[in-house]
């Protein structure tokens, strides 16, 4: 499992947050935490790699975007960008996932990533693409205002 995601068994030992020593400490509605060592993560010049940031914001956002799915839905990064402000070179960096918007079948997130210090290290966004489970939580549907004529084309 990680987090409320079952990993199929046959590739139980491939995963990326397993090698790179990734834990999840909070899964929950709203808000994914997730930490992961600088060891085992590094540039060659012993710098905490920019790539595993990022795969440590798509692993929590990916998770937020699956609750968010609910039962028997389905989530995908489509879009990830990552703003990296300071080098980390030994401990643990923790990332805080927080949603930014979750429609029906798109949803974003803000993932901030600080050293043991508490210092920002680097904020990343991450758009998934959600396909709704048949348990998922509804997004509320917007209406036209009914004052205001409806706009329709014709060709």
């Amino acid at each position: 499992m990680l987090g409320p995601m079952w990993v199929d068994g046959a590739y139980e030992g491939e995963q990326l947050t397993r090698s790179m020593g990734i834990e999840i400490v909070t899964c929950e509605p709203g808000l994914v935490v997730g930490t992961m060592p600088i060891s085992g993560n590094r540039q060659p010049v012993g710098i905490l790699h920019g790539g595993a940031n990022a795969v440590l914001a798509e692993t929590l956002g990916s998770l937020a975007a699956l609750l968010h799915a609910g039962p028997g839905g389905n989530a995908v990064g489509v879009d990830l960008s990552c703003t990296h402000h300071r080098w980390v070179s030994s401990g643990t960096v923790t990332g805080v996932c927080r949603p930014l918007g979750e429609r029906q079948a798109m949803a974003s997130y803000e993932i901030v990533i600080t050293d043991d210090s508490g210092n920002r290290t680097c904020t990343a966004r991450l758009t998934c693409a959600v396909r709704r489970g048949p348990g998922g939580r509804t997004a509320p549907r917007r209406r036209p205002p009914q004052d205001q004529p409806r706009r329709t084309e014709h060709r």
